[in-house]
């Protein structure tokens, strides 16, 4: 059975004299500079909902992209999400109300909703979908039937090739004649009830297997034939279908991009970032759209993701400091299992746990989303590296950041265009004094970073878009860091005196991230002026555990902000 609401989208683009009028709905504050989407990656709707309020909207985030919200095969695979049933928005991750709250609670946090939208093919399966539509491969009743799919019933099997790359199957998904009229009204009439809810704009999955021409027909049936787009087209030497014939119809993802970034933070100099851009070969940076990773290649291991650890960290930081393109940061889940989805059907009920990974809220990477937005628009200046793996730069006399990706330390003066003043540095929560020539003197640890920006000049926890993970409101607490090696399977714990730190119960201890691995962070809110004991310890997959040598290390909050730990595990 079709959705009633969707039948009725889908009738109105029919006749082209009909005009479709969008329901008033509450809508976003226009983002202005703010172009970070992140990318909530199988979250449910009511999580992402509380995560623009709690986190995105305060954090700077101008974006969240969600995943496909329409009826499809069903399954525990991720990849299922990728095999549309319906058009209906009935699936695991929430039903058309729960949808809707989203996009209104999104936009009152000031964050605009991006959907990712499957219209290149359906699902290569038979039963019953998400939302208890029946189907069969060629056979989507009440949407498709077999006349609306391809005539190449085949894998694609030559991407030198743009009719087969176009026509046939990618990976026996049955392909959608989106050269059919039937086909474009009722991909239309979809993504037309998904503006009437509110959505402010689509990325197009798999979008080089659809024509340009057939996408751009489809564009113009919109309500917001403006609406923004940005679509997936994987470029290669070689191939028949390039990136860039795509830019007319909207914004392109920058595949090579995180290609690169991969390469030069894993083995490459980062002096060699000095022309990152368009002087690389790749699309206008007013068409890019970037990312360091994404749910496709943290799989595949094309680019950097979170089981890189300082590599895959230090790659964020750069990418929403430099100025090409409109960055991505994905925020997804742990897995072993390339093909899993994500834990507990998509809900996410506290960041850190139940495997949920949240790379968007990690204080290196949220920081520099406000880093991003005040230096909007200027150009790099002030471009300093060692000839290796040590970079430094500025954006105009807005902000200014410094990576050291060396195996040790860094202690430099360095040379900035920001005015006189104390600065917070929004990686370390750490005042930073700039003398009237613009120099400032520093010493970064080894891969870590330093960012300083005219947007933050104070400290102690109280700057905006700069709590930790555990401390998401700024309250006081303790910053506990501590660099420690581990083998695989083993993770780090601090546990300590009071009931916040599991009272010395190793089974109760916080597990600490190790996002800047062989670091391993943890904020953990605790009340002003409290005195407490803590130690680390290891611990591995069989619950073994180890504890760091020497006696209880001792702490005290300040009365604002939080205890800075740097700590060294001791053997």
């Amino acid at each position: 059975m079709v959705n009633k609401t969707v039948t009725a989208a889908l009738a109105l683009v029919a006749g082209a004299a009909v005009v479709v009028t969008a329901p008033a709905t509450a809508q976003a504050d226009p983002p202005g500079d703010k172009d970070v989407t992140a990318v909530m990656f199988e979250w449910n709707f009511a999580s992402v909902a509380r995560a623009c309020t709690d986190r995105l909207g305060p954090d700077g985030y101008g974006y969240v992209q969600v995943s496909p919200p329409n009826e499809h095969a069903q399954g525990p695979q991720w990849w299922t999400a990728y095999q549309p049933v319906s058009y209906r928005i009935a699936t695991k991750l929430g039903d058309r109300t729960a949808f809707k709250n989203m996009i209104d609670t999104c936009h009152g946090a000031g964050v605009k909703v991006v959907v990712d939208t499957v219209i290149n093919h359906m699902a290569n399966s038979a039963g019953t979908g998400t939302g208890g539509s029946s189907y069969s491969k060629y056979d989507y009743p009440g949407t498709y039937s077999a006349s609306d799919m391809d005539d190449c019933k085949a894998e694609i099997t030559n991407y030198a090739d743009r009719w087969n790359v176009q026509h046939c199957e990618l990976v026996s998904l049955p392909d959608l004649d989106t050269d059919e009229e039937h086909v474009r009204r009722t991909i239309a009439g979809y993504l037309n009830d998904l503006l009437s809810l509110g959505v402010d704009g689509f990325r197009v999955d798999a979008a080089k297997h659809i024509a340009v021409a057939d996408l751009a027909d489809i564009k113009s049936r919109l309500t917001d034939p403006g609406v923004y787009m940005k679509m997936e087209t994987i470029g290669a030497a070689g191939e028949a279908v390039q990136p860039g014939e795509y830019t007319g119809v909207g914004d392109v993802q920058e595949f090579a991009y995180g290609r690169d970034l991969k390469r030069v933070f894993s083995g490459e100099r980062l002096a060699y970032l000095k022309n990152f851009g368009e002087a690389w070969g790749y699309i206008s940076s007013s068409k890019a759209a970037t990312f360091v990773t994404n749910h496709d290649t943290e799989r595949n291991g094309s680019t950097l993701s979170y089981k890189d650890g300082a590599n895959y960290t230090l790659a964020e930081v750069f990418s929403l400091a430099w100025p090409y393109g409109s960055p991505d940061v994905h925020s997804g889940y742990e897995f072993s299992d390339k093909d899993a989805g994500g834990p507990d059907n998509g809900q996410v009920n506290a960041c850190y746990t139940g495997g949920w990974k949240c790379q968007h809220a990690w204080r290196e990477i949220a920081s520099m989303v406000k880093f991003r937005n005040t230096a909007g628009s200027a150009a790099v200046s002030d471009w300093w590296d060692n000839g290796n793996n040590a970079i430094a730069f500025g954006r105009g006399n807005r902000a200014y950041v410094a990576i050291n990706h060396e195996p040790s330390s860094l202690t430099r003066t360095f040379r900035t265009s920001l005015p006189a003043g104390t600065y917070c540095d929004v990686q370390s929560d750490r005042p930073v004094t700039v003398n009237g020539s613009g120099e400032f003197t520093a010493t970064l640890g080894a891969n870590s970073a330093l960012a300083l920006h005219t947007g933050a000049t104070g400290c102690g926890g109280t700057t905006p878009g700069n709590p930790g993970p555990e401390n998401p409101d700024g309250t006081v607490g303790a910053s506990f860091s501590v660099n420690a090696t581990t083998s695989w399977g083993q993770n780090i714990y601090v546990t300590g005196n009071n009931s916040a730190l599991g009272n010395w119960n190793p089974a109760a201890a916080l597990r600490l991230d190790p996002a800047a691995y062989p670091v391993w962070k943890l904020d953990v809110a605790l009340p002003a002026g409290t005195s407490f004991e803590y130690k680390y310890v290891r611990k591995d997959a069989a619950g073994n555990v180890t504890w760091e040598s020497g006696g209880n290390r001792t702490a005290t909050v300040p009365s604002s902000g939080r205890t800075l730990l740097n700590d060294t595990w001791r053997s």
